[in-house]
């Protein structure tokens, strides 16, 4: 039985318009690409150089340095951003969040960083409606994320029925509508947990952040690992000066911010204090 022979790429793509993509999207988004991601970049990359019809990803790239405000560098950010998330991942953070809202005993104001098609800031909504009830109407969830594709999707606050169904069975009931009819094999998140966030658009690299003054909790999980150290210690410098003394940050299980802060302390399992 012969082999067949495995087909041809249909762009080239050579080392140097590797190098040249790790190159913008470090510029415009702090992503540090590692040389493992080549085949990632391709594949994500060609879809656009088909949709504009495009031969070659020199063409392509060329294109974007030669208009720097051109619509399509959002899509260029959009297709190498990544988007893993899941509804109360990490589990052990939200304990701690809601025994925090409950001891300062008012609304809270939360910023999450990263989020992606929604389900971290709804968790964190969630959680603090299960901590107070009756005060968590008040409390306010800023939910932001550079890619605009994936912050469309989270407005809607409506999920295929399998990204629900590692939620209990108690959460499922209390925290989701589910679908009927047209809606069928879909779960809506309650009307009151979606009115407590709100997503907007926002590159971490931007030099003026639209932001509030001040936050609680700043929720910014697995989002460090794609910068640099030094873009790390930018980033949560002026996180540090969104938080009140006693502020907590939670960060994702592989990263580590007391090795380019000295403004946070660790206080459990990746979550951090403001000192």
């Amino acid at each position: 039985m012969s082999s067949q022979p495995l087909s041809a790429p249909q762009f080239e793509f050579r080392d140097h318009d590797f190098a040249q993509v790790r190159k913008m999207i470090y510029a415009r988004a702090g992503i540090a690409l590692g040389e493992h991601k080549r085949e990632m970049v391709y594949s994500r990359l060609a879809r656009r150089l088909r949709a504009l019809r495009l031969r070659s990803f020199s063409q392509y790239l060329e294109q974007l340095l030669q208009a720097p405000a051109s619509p399509e560098w959002e899509h260029f950010v959009n297709a190498l951003t990544t988007n893993l998330t899941a509804f109360f991942r990490e589990p052990h953070h939200f304990p701690i969040l809601q025994r925090y809202a409950q001891g300062l005993g008012r609304p809270l104001s939360v910023w999450c960083a990263a989020a992606s098609t929604g389900e971290e800031p709804y968790s964190i909504a969630m959680a603090l409606t299960e901590a107070s009830p009756l005060g968590a109407a008040r409390s306010h969830v800023l939910a932001t994320d550079i890619n605009t594709e994936v912050l469309q999707r989270a407005r809607t606050g409506v999920y295929p029925y399998e990204r629900v169904a590692d939620v209990s069975p108690e959460r499922r009931k209390q925290l989701f509508l589910r679908g009927r009819g047209a809606m069928q094999g879909r779960a809506r998140v309650r009307p009151q947990l979606v009115d407590m966030v709100t997503f907007q658009r926002l590159n971490l690299l931007d030099e003026h952040w639209e932001l509030p003054s001040r936050f609680d909790a700043i929720f910014c999980r697995n989002v460090m690992i794609y910068f640099d150290k030094p873009t790390q210690a930018r980033i949560l410098a002026r996180m540090a000066r969104l938080l009140d003394k006693g502020g907590l940050l939670f960060a994702g299980h592989s990263e580590n911010c007391t090795y380019v802060s000295h403004d946070f302390r660790l206080l459990g399992r990746t979550v951090y204090e403001r000192i």
